[in-house]
């Protein structure tokens, strides 16, 4: 675990995200140029989804030069790439390590904010996360108002959850995602980042923050000072490769945990050497702009 740790903390890289859940599958795969008439039924979609990712992870391109972790599905932690299970293959053959998404979706909007599902079967998940050498986990809320109360039930629900996982020597990460469309996104921003330090005060496990690019440059930047913060990534959060390269190159100490921007323009009809030449065009890009500042 500290090697995976020191990684964390001090290789320079990105975090990729390849945790589309049930809900967004259907349409991470219809831009890969799979449509529902290729696939019958859920269990279908998810080896076409995890087909998918295993191009994406045993391409050359993809390695530790560039790539520090992977946000893994639950789907994908359970399945194997080149006869391994995906985490050992990432980190035995890859040298990177993985996280594994543990949010069950969100309950309806409420208060301008989106909470967490119930996760029944959370401690099974991180035991059996933790006895498949991941390092950590992602939960993932949305933030779409200026609503205090609001908002600080959304961090305190993360970071009591964060509790739970960090007692089984996981690393979370605390992803509060603010619409990028949301009313008031700066807002919002000031709202979060004040609960956030408020939630700093209480809890003192090692953590990651993933946030939405901010409006306003390196708004996040001060959360840094405290000792517990490993890192803070942003999400590309539906920006277009191109915008959340350049919002990302403009604050200087967050790294990139992108998934769209990742995958955009990958599409399962290239040929391998188109493939991994369009693969490799999204990881420079995005190293470039979580690193080169």
């Amino acid at each position: 675990m500290q090697e995976k740790m020191d990684i964390l903390k001090n290789r320079k890289g990105f975090i990729a995200a390849l945790d589309q859940s049930g809900g967004s599958s259907k349409k991470t795969l219809a831009n890969y140029g799979i449509g529902p008439d290729l696939y019958n039924g859920e269990d279908e979609m998810f080896d076409m989804i995890h087909k998918m990712r295993t191009r994406i992870v045993t391409s050359p391109c993809f390695d530790s030069s560039k790539i520090l972790g992977v946000i893994l599905f639950e789907h994908t932690m359970n399945h194997k790439m080149e006869n391994k299970y995906t985490a050992d293959y990432l980190w035995e053959n890859k040298n990177i390590v993985s996280f594994l998404k543990i949010d069950k979706g969100l309950v309806d909007e409420q208060e301008g904010v989106k909470l967490l599902k119930e996760i029944p079967d959370l401690e099974d998940n991180l035991k059996k996360a933790k006895e498949m050498g991941i390092v950590g986990t992602k939960m993932r809320s949305v933030i779409f108002e200026p609503n205090k109360e609001g908002i600080r039930k959304l961090v305190l629900q993360q970071f009591a959850i964060g509790q739970v996982i960090a007692s089984y020597g996981l690393i979370p990460i605390i992803e509060p995602e603010v619409d990028i469309y949301a009313i008031e996104k700066f807002g919002c921003e000031q709202i979060l980042l004040s609960e956030i330090e408020e939630a700093l005060k209480k809890y003192n496990y090692d953590l990651i923050f993933k946030f939405t690019l901010p409006e306003k440059t390196n708004f996040y930047d001060e959360l840094l000072k405290y000792p517990n913060v490993v890192k803070i990534v942003a999400l590309s959060g539906g920006y277009t490769k191109e915008k959340a390269n350049k919002l990302l190159k403009e604050n200087k100490n967050m790294i990139a945990s992108f998934s769209r921007a990742l995958l955009e323009n990958l599409n399962y009809h290239q040929t391998e050497e188109e493939f991994i030449k369009t693969l490799k065009a999204n990881i420079d890009t995005i190293y470039d702009a979580s690193i080169n500042k």
